[in-house]
């Protein structure tokens, strides 16, 4: 299938499939994954709105109504799961898949929805859509470690993942080396051209998302696949420089909060600055995506916990 001339689907390693599910009509900016023949996996639904193009993708994969054994969202966030009830009920022998502390909201979005209407305003309904409810006997809790067969001896490893979000599990599919790193690592648009990290209230955790970029090379990836989007062929220079942009991040949002400075203020010089040689319709979509805004909430929101903490510690 095309879309204006562009294709939606590009085998990305033997029996992994590529997916662009076009969020807002914009080309490689949300990617889902296909993996395996025998028991397909779907790693990635994209947003609720993005529903009708994923599935005429996975038509073109010619994978029936019964063919999808799974789907799997790295975490809850509507960008990456708000179409899971929609696929769930397109796909009614699909098992969904979901980190422990995700798996509730997928059964009853309600409390979901409203802190993402409190997080992108008109854009949710506009851009991303909602999240219909998943039948809780369809819901399967994975923990780190645990694998999922795609067919025969081919298996895709859980990977608990906090740092974005508590929610957030990676994906290693150990036939063709990729990693899936759902929002783990960071944003890096193909026609933005610059890595940067996704740090988003409420659960942004610096020391988490460090030490989840050194589990993800403990597994030695041949190539990390984002959400954000496509392969990525230098994984361990990439998951070094996101850790790289993370501590800067910190450190410019630190001297302002203890300054009771603006961190978005500071964190946009940093931002303009990375973007500088940007076409502004690219600079555009990597804004609405993930922009200063929103991660400058998570900055302050992790910096205020970890103020109250040590605050805690000396009352002691």
């Amino acid at each position: 299938m095309d879309f204006e001339g562009r294709a939606l689907v590009t085998e990305v390693a033997s029996s992994v499939y590529q997916i662009d599910t076009l969020l807002g009509g914009w080309h490689k900016v949300t990617a889902g994954y296909l993996v395996g023949t025998v028991e397909p996996l779907l790693i990635e639904t994209g947003s609720q709105s993005s529903v009708p193009i994923l599935l005429s993708a996975l038509a073109q994969l010619n994978i029936s109504s019964t063919d999808l054994a799974g789907v799997a969202v790295t975490h809850i966030h509507l960008d990456h799961a708000g179409g899971v009830g929609d696929v769930a009920v397109a796909f009614p022998k699909a098992k969904v898949y979901v980190h422990e502390k995700g798996a509730r909201h997928l059964v009853d979005p309600e409390r979901l929805i409203a802190s993402a209407s409190m997080v992108y305003g008109d854009l949710l309904d506009t851009l991303y859509g909602r999240m219909l409810p998943t039948q809780a006997e369809r819901v399967v809790v994975l923990r780190d470690g645990d694998f999922l067969s795609v067919g025969g001896n081919e298996k895709v490893i859980a990977i608990d993942s906090p740092g974005h979000a508590k929610h957030h599990l990676g994906f290693f599919h150990e036939e063709s080396g990729l990693l899936f790193s759902g929002d783990a690592v960071g944003v890096k648009l193909p026609d933005v051209g610059v890595l940067w990290p996704a740090t988003p209230p409420p659960d942004f955790d610096l020391k988490l998302f460090i030490g989840s970029l050194e589990k993800f090379k403990s597994y030695h990836p041949k190539k990390l696949a984002f959400a954000h989007y496509g392969i990525v062929e230098s994984p361990e220079e990439t998951l070094s420089h996101s850790r790289d942009v993370i501590t800067r991040w910190a450190e410019v949002a630190l001297a302002a909060f203890r300054q009771d400075k603006s961190i978005d203020d500071a964190l946009q010089i940093e931002f303009d600055e990375m973007l500088k040689n940007v076409p502004s319709e690219q600079r555009k979509r990597a804004e609405t995506l993930s922009g200063v805004h929103s991660n400058a909430q998570g900055l302050h929101r992790w910096l205020s916990k970890e103020h109250d903490s040590q605050a805690s510690e000396q009352r002691k």
